[in-house]
């Protein structure tokens, strides 16, 4: 069944061309697509286009679908197009009349493209839980190791002495600061597209404002043109939003991947998290971090992927949207492994101590060295040149007596702050209150009914 079809006839390649991998995309977007129908039935029946026990019926079969959706068995049958079809038809089968009613007022075009921003919206809660765990380990981490030193590098060379506390400590403060960007990102998916139907609106007398609260929104996308704008519009800030995550991450993976090999030596991966060489039997292959790292460069190409599909399009419907589907859906499925598997790793790792006791890292404490002679009188010029005529002339004994206070230092992480930064962040996006929808969205309708 299509549900545009007029009893033509369609060429069997063209369709399996224009359908894609749609079919794919659509198992996931159906829980969502079917709330958002049930959503839109009672809807109708409150603006009287159809009747309340029609609503209540179709409410119902809707539901079981739902619970089909959760336990997995839930499937589209050959015959059909997609997961609007899919559920069309079975309301038609079920329900009659009332079934062929459920599409008034709407298009495919709204039909998922609100699917959608329930899909991200779903996955964005998911995300921010799976980013806050692996921080709060971050920090953990950073605390546990807050007086462990390291060499700090700048042009792949020894520079100062750092610490494991710093360096999980900035990773951590990185993923905060991409959590907040997520919040504009969040805001825009959770908007209501609902009732702009193929993006001009409807002579119907729908209330989009009861379905958008009926969802959970936080309000809606007012012009109907702009409501179809926004498909593309929100699959631009997504990816920019993983691109940044991309880079925060894949930066950390390529400091592991360095920092456990054999010439730096400063953390070692469990044998659980490592794989084996079929022919040296020394190896402990970081390959989880290379994939971590690899997966990262892909989600720093999405903003690309995104624009270049969207360039040149105008206002209104464009089958090639559909094609974004195949583009940020895996994306964001690839993002939360990327943070699962990051929180292991993070989790799991052991760091060596007393690394810059080696004489290698003895020029990493030069500016220390230069700061004590500062503070015991000498201008910061003077005191470089004598330092460094030191280093020349092969007689420099490192000042390895630390005393960083200064915020954000060595000697005072302020990880408590970050802790702060987190929860407040977090809090920002009541995902609280998206459970308890979740919880109570079929009994509210049931009872509203």
């Amino acid at each position: 069944m299509k549900i545009w079809e007029k009893g033509q006839c369609v060429d069997p390649d063209m369709m399996g061309f224009t359908i894609g991998d749609d079919k794919k995309y659509d198992l996931q977007l159906a829980p969502h697509d079917i709330m958002a129908s049930a959503a839109h039935a009672h809807m109708l029946a409150k603006v009287g286009l159809i009747g309340q026990e029609e609503s209540l019926c179709v409410i119902q079969a809707l539901e079981a679908m739902h619970t089909e959706c959760l336990e997995g068995y839930f499937a589209l049958r050959e015959s059909v197009e997609d997961v609007h079809s899919e559920i069309e038809a079975r309301l038609i089968e079920e329900q009659g009349d009332a079934g062929k009613k459920i599409h008034t007022a709407r298009s495919r075009n709204d039909q998922v493209l609100v699917a959608l921003k329930l899909f991200y919206r779903h996955e964005l809660l998911a995300i921010i839980d799976e980013l806050q765990e692996l921080i709060v380990i971050l920090l953990r981490r950073s605390n546990e190791h807050a007086h462990d030193l390291l060499p700090g590098y700048t042009h792949m060379q020894v520079a100062m002495p750092s610490s494991f506390g710093l360096w999980f400590g900035a990773y951590a403060e990185g993923l905060i600061d991409d959590l907040e960007q997520m919040k504009g990102v969040f805001q825009f998916v959770n908007r209501n597209p609902l009732g702009s139907a193929a993006g001009y609106g409807s002579s119907f007398p729908i209330n989009r404002s009861y379905t958008g609260e009926l969802l959970a929104f936080d309000g809606m996308h007012v012009n109907v043109v702009y409501a179809q704008m926004s498909r593309g519009k929100t699959e631009r800030l997504l990816a920019g939003f993983m691109a940044s995550l991309g880079a925060t991450l894949g930066k950390w993976a390529q400091d592991t991947c360095l920092y456990q090999s054999q010439n730096f030596g400063f953390i070692s991966l469990p044998d659980e998290l490592t794989t084996g060489s079929s022919i040296m039997p020394h190896k402990k292959n970081p390959d989880i971090i290379e994939l971590i790292r690899g997966e990262c460069a892909l989600l720093q190409a999405l903003p690309s992927q995104v624009t270049l599909l969207l360039q040149n399009m105008p206002s209104g419907y464009h089958r090639e949207v559909q094609l974004l589907k195949g583009v940020v859906m895996p994306a964001m499925a690839r993002l939360r492994a990327v943070l699962r598997m990051s929180a292991r790793a993070v989790a799991a790792m052991q760091v060596v101590k007393n690394l810059m006791n080696d004489q290698r890292y003895a020029l990493a404490f030069s500016v220390e060295n230069v700061n004590q002679k500062v503070l015991n009188g000498a201008t910061f010029r003077d005191a470089y040149r004598e330092v460094a005529s030191d280093i020349a002339a092969g007689t420099f004994e490192p000042q390895t007596s630390l005393n960083h206070t200064h915020e954000g230092s060595l000697g005072n992480l302020m990880n408590e702050v970050l802790g702060y930064r987190l929860s407040s962040v977090v809090d920002g996006f009541e995902t609280q209150k998206y459970e308890e929808w979740k919880r109570g969205f079929w009994l509210r309708l049931h009872s509203a009914s």
